[in-house]
């Protein structure tokens, strides 16, 4: 079985988020299980002057863009046991940035109708042709419109997988002739709420749809999760998976991580994660101490991550409780000057650092004891399961991926502490409950133990991909 992964971003070539680490790990995953799996992604002006030096150039092909044809490079780079398309246009893809440009329709549809026009030039006819996000989304469109009756395509299939619902390619109907090219007679296929809606054209054009959590499958089918979609899914939820994300394991390892302290596994982790805590500690100007409970959260601040739920609560839990709490995240203004105001009235108890800086997120997965996740929704979520793998437990709203990765550890037998509703007060709750937790060194020990020898790897979960391939291809 041959896989074309579809991707508008990879690790390690080019990351804004999840979308990311997913198609840098679920690849391998396949080819580990005699998966024949190849990335296909832009060639963004971010990837490294070393990966570009391994790259082979095969060819370069005319792409058709609505009423323009748009040159375009075809190189192979072959990293880490994987082979990775990567499609070169200047004009598209040599910008600082992956997305937020004014012409992102254009950009994407130039991507997605490349990569169908790719394909009689490599060597790699794929059986799946699996999409990712909106920027993806008109790959099973233009596949299902201009190239599915062709001789040369006929017989591929098409798997779609929304990521996050809320991000669905919305424009006004002005593009569909002259950026994106689908034909006025075609514009029901892609038209919605009075829109181009490219997400949802894809939801109706795929042969199967997936998501990344069994629960978000089962939320997006309501209002209240599906950002205005939900009539559409609940038309076509026959095509509808839910699949639970996983970890790299490998690069994910506090026992070999060289962005953190001091290395530890599940039988070092006592005095591993004390020396990754005091160290942090300093380097934060909080007060060095072992004994206080230290709250993590690497988040984007905006709404939907619970970030409302965080503003009811602090005051409660900073003015009541000895506990200390490091945030690294960047966002909405109004939530960044709470932790700065919040910052300045809990000196000594609470620390804000706002961008992305990727080796001190590693560093407080390593050196907090919890990690808070209250979020409104939650596609799937991997800073949960990463911070299991350091040992960090957390604390979560039962919702989406964070319901099917977190047991409570109420039981004797979870991995973490969980709340059901939206609410301030059942948050800090869960909170009080683990703070009590850490308290019993015995039984704190045993959880932490278990939580980092949790298996949140692709195993399980590449083994359904192909499952569903197989139903796709009888």
């Amino acid at each position: 079985m041959k896989v074309l992964y579809v991707a508008s971003e990879a690790q390690p070539l080019a990351a804004s988020g999840g979308l990311a680490d997913v198609a840098g790990s679920l690849p391998h995953a396949l080819r580990q299980r005699l998966i024949g799996c190849r990335i296909v992604m832009p060639l963004y002006e971010k990837i490294s002057e070393e990966a570009r030096a391994q790259m082979r150039f095969i060819t370069s092909i005319s792409v058709p863009v609505a009423w323009r044809r748009q040159y375009c490079g075809i190189f192979e780079l072959k990293s880490g046991g994987i082979t990775y398309y990567l499609l070169d246009n200047q004009y598209y893809f040599k910008r600082n940035e992956l997305y937020g440009h004014y012409d992102d329709a254009e950009r994407f549809a130039f991507f997605s109708r490349a990569v169908l026009e790719m394909l009689p030039h490599i060597e790699f006819k794929p059986d799946i042709i699996h999409a990712n996000d909106w920027q993806s989304a008109l790959v099973p469109i233009y596949y299902d419109l201009f190239y599915s009756k062709s001789e040369w395509y006929q017989g591929i299939k098409t798997l779609f997988t929304i990521h996050n619902i809320q991000y669905q390619g919305k424009y006004g109907k002005e593009i569909i002739e002259d950026v994106i090219g689908v034909p006025l007679r075609d514009l029901p296929v892609v038209e919605y709420d009075k829109c181009v809606n490219l997400m949802k054209g894809a939801i109706e054009t795929a042969n199967r749809v997936s998501t990344v959590s069994p629960s978000y499958a089962g939320e997006i089918l309501d209002p209240w999760f599906s950002h205005g979609l939900d009539p559409i899914l609940q038309q076509r939820s026959w095509k509808l998976s839910g699949i639970l994300n996983g970890i790299d394991g490998e690069r994910y390892n506090p026992e070999t991580d060289k962005n953190i302290y001091a290395n530890y596994n599940s039988e070092t982790f006592i005095q591993g994660k004390a020396a990754n805590k005091k160290a942090l500690q300093e380097r934060l100007f909080l007060p060095v101490r072992e004994d206080v409970p230290l709250i993590g959260l690497v988040t984007r601040l905006v709404a939907h991550k619970g970030l409302d739920l965080i503003k009811g609560a602090f005051d409660n839990l900073l003015a009541n409780n000895d506990v200390q709490v490091v945030i690294l995240g960047s966002g909405d203004w109004e939530y960044e000057q709470f932790f700065r105001d919040l910052q300045e009235r809990y000196k000594g108890k609470i620390v804000s650092c706002f961008g992305f800086v990727p080796e001190l997120s590693m560093k407080i997965y390593a050196a907090s004891d919890f990690f808070l996740m209250p979020s409104k929704s939650e596609p799937c979520g991997l800073s949960q399961m990463i911070a299991l793998r350091y040992g960090s437990i957390p604390i979560v709203r039962e919702t989406g991926g964070l319901r099917d990765s977190i047991r409570d550890s109420g039981d004797g037998e979870g991995n973490g502490f969980t709340f059901k509703s939206y609410d301030s007060g059942d948050m800090l709750g869960a909170i009080n409950r683990a703070l009590e937790g850490f308290n019993n060194k015995e039984g704190w020990n045993i959880l932490v133990k278990r939580a980092i020898e949790s298996d949140n790897s692709w195993g399980k979960s590449a083994n359904e991909y192909i499952r569903l391939y197989k139903e796709m291809l009888k």
